[in-house]
């Protein structure tokens, strides 16, 4: 019994740096490259926080947040309902359902969808847990 204990926990130990294999991060391309950004780029400091309206310039919900993929923006999380973080609920929608412009005369962005707030409040709601959570 105590030999069958003994090659198990070997056995144990000897997989350990295997397991611990799949945890490794990805190893970046060999050489960086830079990039040219074209002249409608907007950095996502200038997104956190943007008010989104609506067709009638009534606001509508709050960019919280980008869900990136795979290297490209899939989604918006923004946040629609609640008075001062309460009660307020998010929502992942789509970047193609966003307009994104800057105003030079007011020096911001601006950021609109065709949706009202219920129809937000109505969508599938994005929950900050798993792998999202804070």
């Amino acid at each position: 019994m105590r030999r069958l204990t003994m090659s198990l926990a070997a056995l144990a130990l000897l997989s350990a740096p295997a397991l611990a294999e799949d945890a490794k991060p990805l190893t970046p391309p060999a050489q960086i490259k830079t990039a040219n950004l074209p002249a409608d780029t907007v950095l996502s400091y200038n997104l956190k926080n943007l008010t989104l309206v609506d067709g009638q310039n009534s606001t509508v919900a709050e960019i919280k947040d980008l869900a990136i993929s795979q290297n490209k923006l899939v989604g918006y999380i923004v946040s629609v309902g609640g008075f001062l973080g309460v009660g307020e609920r998010y929502v992942a929608i789509d970047p193609s359902s966003v307009a994104l412009t800057y105003d030079e005369s007011a020096k911001k962005w601006k950021a609109s969808a065709n949706a009202s707030k219920d129809q937000l409040k109505a969508a599938p709601e994005f929950k900050y847990e798993g792998k999202f959570k804070n």
